[in-house]
C-alpha cells in the first residue's frame, strides 16, 4: 500500500514535517508521532464536511509550513523537540464506512506497534471506533484508556439505519472490549441527546461523564483531575480524542453538530496541554472540523493549535524527564525552560 497524500487537496504534511509511509514502518521507525489522516466523513448525521478536515488542520497557520513551532509557554517545539513524520491520508470512501474503517484501523494497529504515538486528523467521529481499536490492539486489549472531549456522549445504538457512524463509536470500542467503559471519560457533553435509554447503558458501563454543568461548577482544573487519576488507574496509557464541537460555536463554528455552551478555545488549549504533559499518551485524534461551514478559519485554526499543544506538551514531558524539571505555568516567561525548575 502507498502512501497517500492528501485526498482532498495538495499533498501536504501538517505544518511541514517530513513525510514517511505508513506502509513502510522502517521510514517512521524513530519517530515520536505519526500523523495520519482520515479524510471520512459519511458517518455524518447532519452536516457534512468533515471530510475536508485533514487538509485544513495541516496548513491552517498564518506562521507557515516551515516545520518549525516553538512553544513560548513551554519552551520547547514539539515539531522539533519530538521526531514529528505525517504519513498522508489513509485511503478513505464515505460510500463504504465498514472497508474505509478496517483500513484505518490497520494504519493505526500498525503505526502504533511501531512504538510512535499515532495522532489521526479527522474526519467525523466515526474514525474513533478504529482508531482506539488499532491502538488497543498494539498497546493492549483493555490496556488503554480515553478521555473524550465533545458535546456529545457518541453511545448511540443504531442511526439512520447505521451501526456506524459518529453518534456510536464510543458504544462500539466498549462493546467490543477494546477499551473499558470504567476507563472511559469524557469532558463537556451537554444539549439535549442522548436519551435517558442510552444513558442508563452508560451508567451500567460505570462510565464518567463531566457535563458542562458540572464543569461550571466545580472548575475544569479539579475535573481534570479527577479524569486523569481514573483513566491511569489499571491502565497503560491514554487516548485522547478531542471533538472540536467540544468548544462553543463561538469558537468553533465549522463542525457537523454545533451545540451552544461549550469550552472556550483557551479552556480547550490548557486542557490538552495539561493532560499530553502529565499523563502517558499512546494515541490521540481531533475530529469534525467541517471547513465548508467554517468561517475565516477559526475552527481549523483551533484544530490545528489542539494539535500542537498535545505535540509540545508531549515534547515538555520528554525534556523534563531527561533534565528532572517540571513546567510550571505560573513561571515568568524567560525563566520556564526546561532544566530551570524542579530544584
Amino acid at each position: 500500500m502507498a502512501r497517500y497524500g492528501a485526498q482532498f487537496g495538495p499533498d501536504i504534511t501538517f505544518l511541514g514535517v517530513p513525510q514517511c509511509d505508513h506502509a513502510e514502518p522502517e521510514t517512521y521507525v524513530d519517530s515520536d508521532v505519526v500523523i495520519i489522516g482520515a479524510p471520512f466523513d459519511g458517518g455524518t448525521s447532519a452536516r457534512p464536511g468533515a471530510r475536508f478536515g485533514p487538509k485544513a488542520l495541516r496548513e491552517a497557520c498564518y506562521l507557515g509550513m516551515d516545520g518549525q513551532r516553538p512553544s513560548l509557554a513551554m519552551r520547547v517545539d514539539g515539531l522539533t523537540d519530538l521526531n514529528v513524520r505525517d504519513a498522508g491520508d489513509v485511503e478513505m470512501f464515505s460510500g463504504d464506512a465498514q472497508t474505509s474503517c478496517a483500513a484505518l484501523q490497520a494504519v493505526v494497529e500498525t503505526v502504533a506497534q511501531s512504538g510512535a504515538v499515532p495522532l489521526i486528523l479527522g474526519g467525523d467521529h466515526t474514525v474513533t471506533w478504529p482508531d482506539v481499536t488499532g491502538v488497543a490492539r498494539a498497546v493492549g486489549w483493555g490496556r488503554v484508556s480515553v478521555i473524550h472531549f465533545d458535546a456529545h456522549a457518541d453511545t448511540g445504538k443504531i442511526e439512520f439505519g447505521s451501526l456506524i457512524g459518529h453518534g456510536q463509536p464510543m458504544r462500539l470500542l466498549i462493546d467490543s472490549g477494546a477499551a473499558r467503559g470504567d476507563r472511559f471519560l469524557q469532558v463537556g457533553l451537554r444539549g439535549y441527546w442522548p436519551p435517558p435509554d442510552v444513558l442508563a447503558w452508560m451508567a451500567e458501563q460505570g462510565m464518567r461523564s463531566f457535563e458542562m454543568t458540572e464543569i461550571g461548577v466545580r472548575g475544569l482544573d479539579d475535573v481534570l483531575t479527577e479524569a486523569m487519576s481514573i483513566a491511569m488507574d489499571d491502565c497503560d496509557g491514554v487516548f485522547l480524542s478531542v471533538d472540536i464541537d467540544v468548544a462553543d460555536p463561538g469558537h468553533a463554528p465549522g463542525t457537523g453538530t454545533p451545540e451552544p455552551g461549550g469550552l472556550s478555545s483557551r479552556a480547550l488549549l490548557d486542557a490538552v496541554r495539561r493532560i499530553c504533559y502529565e499523563v502517558p499518551i499512546v494515541g490521540m485524534d481531533v475530529v469534525e472540523v467541517s471547513p465548508p461551514y467554517d468561517h475565516s478559519d477559526i475552527t481549523a485554526m483551533l484544530g490545528n493549535r489542539v494539535v500542537l499543544e498535545a505535540l509540545t506538551a508531549m515534547a515538555r514531558a520528554k525534556a523534563d524527564a531527561a533534565t528532572g524539571s517540571r513546567w510550571d505555568p505560573g513561571l515568568p516567561l524567560l525563566a520556564n525552560r526546561p532544566g530551570a525548575t524542579g530544584d
